[in-house]
């Protein structure tokens, strides 16, 4: 058994949920004594040197016990264990409608390597093509480290069953029940994870991002999509049927508005970026670009404006009715719009806090940019998560 081979089965070890929350704490918080991670997993010391062990054997995780005190983190009790990042490699590929963002990272999604390809074409055959052209660059930019490869992650906006790896329903991408996993498996000779777009942004954001520490918390994304990601009581929603925080397609707007998915009166429908460009062209006469239509909001153009004003205050009621649903402590407001976030802020805020009930209105609302790498980081954290399940 090659390298790979053994930190992946070190990393399954016996399947518990004990060593998955010894690995998930040393992975987010390294390095880590024994004693603080018991703490934090409200397991035995005993428990957790049983699933340190194998993860020292097989390379993954470090004892820093003999090292000098001065190379440990300060105030660290003895004993610290720490991650090592580089022990196996994966790569996350975000797929959008005219181009892919392809990462190579390590096992704390720190960008190694980074390259994309633009999509003359977005048919599944199109982007199998790209996915498989890029995962071969990447390898050859990582040279020996490619040997460590442990998987590929990639997620598609729409309805993903991320546990078939099928993309059930993508209106962006106009797919339907491809099964993108098994045809990329056998293209790559790879352990291979497909996940929604937001969902995987979610679990990169629950373990190294602003959501670590937090015991629930929402990603909004504002774009082409409306889409959200949730994490409630430590754990990401996935749905039973992998359909979980679909917020574009909460039907809150008038049923005259049709979505791109078909159906009426989705969020949608009336916030989304084509959904403003189409309102704002119409009133104009001609077509106009997202950025015209930015432009002239700032410059007080009624049509403009009111667009962007509709828009925001539907997802801030879109917002309240998801915090009254799950209670998160924070929700976190980004994809590509967010840098005009001044045209949202003050109407979306008011609509959240008209609609928030009770205590829920106390949900802090965070803006926070993504690149499209961040969003790649984040499907190369669902390939990061695939290794400690079975």
């Amino acid at each position: 058994m090659d390298d790979v081979g053994k930190a992946r089965v070190a990393l399954l070890g016996s399947g518990s949920a004990a060593a998955d929350q010894v690995f998930t704490t040393i992975l987010t918080r390294s390095p880590i004594s024994r004693i603080d991670i018991a703490r934090r997993t409200s397991l035995s010391q005993a428990a957790v040197t049983k699933a340190v062990t194998p993860l020292v054997a097989a390379g993954i995780v470090i004892d820093q016990a003999g090292q000098p005190r001065e190379q440990r983190r300060l105030g660290r009790p003895a004993n610290p264990v720490a991650l090592v990042a580089d022990a196996l490699v994966v790569l996350g590929m975000k797929v959008n409608v005219d181009e892919v963002i392809a990462v190579a990272t390590d096992l704390q999604t720190q960008v190694l390597h980074s390259v994309r390809a633009p999509l003359a074409q977005h048919d599944p055959a199109t982007v199998v093509e790209a996915i498989v052209s890029l995962s071969g660059q990447l390898a050859d930019l990582l040279g020996p480290a490619a040997q460590r490869l442990a998987g590929v992650g990639v997620s598609v906006s729409g309805d993903v069953d991320g546990a078939a790896g099928v993309v059930r329903e993508s209106a962006i991408m106009s797919w339907a029940d491809v099964d993108l996993r098994t045809v990329l498996r056998e293209r790559l000779g790879l352990p291979v994870v497909v996940e929604n777009d937001v969902r995987a942004l979610a679990i990169a954001e629950h373990w190294f991002g602003v959501g670590l520490g937090t015991r629930s918390f929402a990603i909004v994304t504002i774009g082409l999509g409306i889409g959200s990601g949730l994490h409630v009581n430590g754990e990401v929603v996935e749905g039973s049927f992998g359909v979980a925080g679909e917020l574009g397609h909460l039907p809150l707007a008038s049923p005259e508005a049709i979505c791109a998915c078909g159906r009426r009166g989705c969020v949608e429908a009336v916030a989304a970026t084509p959904a403003i460009v189409a309102r704002v062209s119409a009133a104009h006469g001609r077509a106009v670009t997202i950025g015209e239509a930015v432009q002239l909001a700032h410059q007080g153009d009624e049509a403009a404006v009111e667009a962007f004003r509709d828009a925001a205050a539907l997802i801030g009621t879109a917002i309240a009715s998801l915090v009254n649903l799950i209670g998160p402590e924070l929700v976190i407001i980004g994809g590509e719009a967010v840098r005009n976030f001044d045209l949202f802020d003050s109407t979306l805020r008011a609509a959240f806090a008209e609609h928030a009930f009770g205590a829920a209105g106390r949900s802090r609302i965070l803006v926070r940019p993504h690149s499209f790498e961040d969003w790649a980081r984040g499907a190369a954290a669902t390939a990061i998560r695939s290794l400690l399940l079975p």
